[in-house]
């Protein structure tokens, strides 16, 4: 079983976990995934690992509750187990020959982005750190940001801290200052990569996104998860999660992400009122 060795609430509604399990976190590397049950009966659900230490034999996810699975993940607490917790899945962000990078990071993709930031500062790559939140209680992992970041722009949609505006606007800025990256790495809601492709593509700087798409095996099999890049099929699971952003059919993947709305809405009402009677 998968103990919880740290559960940590980063705002109302994303919660950061430390799980132990230690081979997974031998092998981990940023960019990979797992997939976890909390119960028996749970759907999978799989998660990009926010952090991992080796020594501890701990991985950190980071998760906004949304559904009915991150719902239940989230009744467990400190001293819990997991059913299920399997990984480190997925390629791992290729980082080597980086020597100026822009991490953008949107919303509870900015969990996504920092593990990234922080092998590249570790490998003494200069980074600027982009991260964009609605508003002042959605930041998360500033003080972490801070620390791997040779520059760091929070940027929240109604200016109630940090700069006001779009993660694209930081970006356009930093460009026009002469800023000459090797690559910008963009995380977070598919419209907000699609947006940040759109742009990097008019200065001609090489583009890497992160695609979650729906996933049930994470091995190839099912196809829930496949994508069209550069006019091919490929699989999140076992050909990414990250792929050249300029080749990603952005718009393709969002109506692919709204086919099962209906469904998780169900899913997280049954949660609500199964929470609801344990309660009572």
């Amino acid at each position: 079983m998968y103990r919880i060795v740290t559960k940590k609430e980063l705002n109302p509604t994303v919660t950061l976990m430390e799980i132990e399990a230690p081979l997974i976190a031998r092998k981990a590397e940023p960019g990979q995934f797992i997939i976890f049950r909390a119960f028996e009966d749970s759907e999978r659900v799989p998660l990009t690992i926010a952090d991992f230490d080796r020594e501890k034999g701990t991985v950190t996810i980071i998760f906004q509750i949304v559904g009915g699975a991150t719902m239940e993940l989230n009744t467990l607490n400190e001293g819990d187990s997991l059913h299920d917790f399997v990984g480190p899945l997925g390629k791992p962000s290729e980082t080597d020959g980086l020597k100026k990078v822009a991490v953008v990071g949107g919303g509870v993709g900015s969990a996504i982005a920092y593990p990234i930031a922080k092998k590249l500062h570790g490998l003494g790559c200069e980074v600027h750190s982009i991260v964009g939140f609605r508003n002042k209680d959605l930041v998360i992992l500033e003080d972490e940001f801070v620390k791997v970041s040779d520059k760091l722009c929070i940027m929240t949609d109604d200016g109630s801290y940090g700069t006001k505006g779009l993660v694209t606007n930081a970006l356009e800025e930093l460009i026009k200052e002469g800023n000459q990256y090797d690559e910008v790495i963009a995380i977070g809601p598919v419209i907000m990569m699609k947006f940040v492709c759109q742009l990097t593509k008019k200065y001609d700087i090489k583009t890497i996104v992160s695609m979650n798409p729906i996933m049930i095996d994470g091995t190839g099999m099912c196809g829930g998860c496949r994508l069209t890049v550069g006019g091919e099929t490929k699989f999140a699971c076992v050909d990414g999660p990250d792929f050249d952003g300029h080749l990603v059919d952005f718009d393709e993947a969002m109506h692919r992400g709204t086919m099962y709305r209906d469904f998780e809405a169900h899913a997280r009402e049954a949660s609500c009122n199964l929470l609801n009677k344990e309660v009572k």
